[in-house]
């Protein structure tokens, strides 16, 4: 029985050592991406446009969202070492994440063409009472 070492196996699947620096430079970039979070809902970008509250409302959303998918996107890339994987495993993390804007989006839809109340927020609502039936 012919026994091989261990430097003789090839390895057609080995993965990129990862430096530390990279991950330092990942870690610090989504720092930067949680103070930028902060710093929009402190400031409010819509408003500071002077925009109506709708239109201001949605700014502000958009530009949540475009931050939280940049540092989504970083996770993705080099936390899960999806940048260093193989074709197939990016074609499928790729549409996992465009699966996921899809839901968004959806459900983005649904909540700007709801029909909403036009009361006070924690108003109490109008209650509607049938009348009482006859045996009572």
């Amino acid at each position: 029985m012919a026994t091989t070492s261990h430097s003789q196996h090839s390895h057609a699947q080995h993965e990129p050592h990862v430096s530390l620096r990279t991950y330092y430079t990942v870690f610090a970039a989504l720092m930067v991406g949680m103070l930028l979070t902060i710093g929009a809902y402190l400031l409010n970008p819509g408003e500071l446009l002077g925009l109506s509250d709708g239109a201001a409302r949605a700014v502000d959303i958009l530009i949540a969202m475009a931050i939280a998918i940049f540092k989504t996107v970083l996770i993705v890339l080099y936390f899960m070492h999806v940048r260093y994987s193989s074709n197939l495993v990016k074609i499928f993390a790729g549409a996992a994440f465009f699966w996921l804007l899809m839901l968004f989006g959806i459900t983005m839809i649904d909540y700007a063409t709801r029909d909403w109340p036009q009361t006070a927020p924690f108003a109490p609502a109008t209650r509607i009472t049938a009348p009482a039936p006859e045996w009572v």
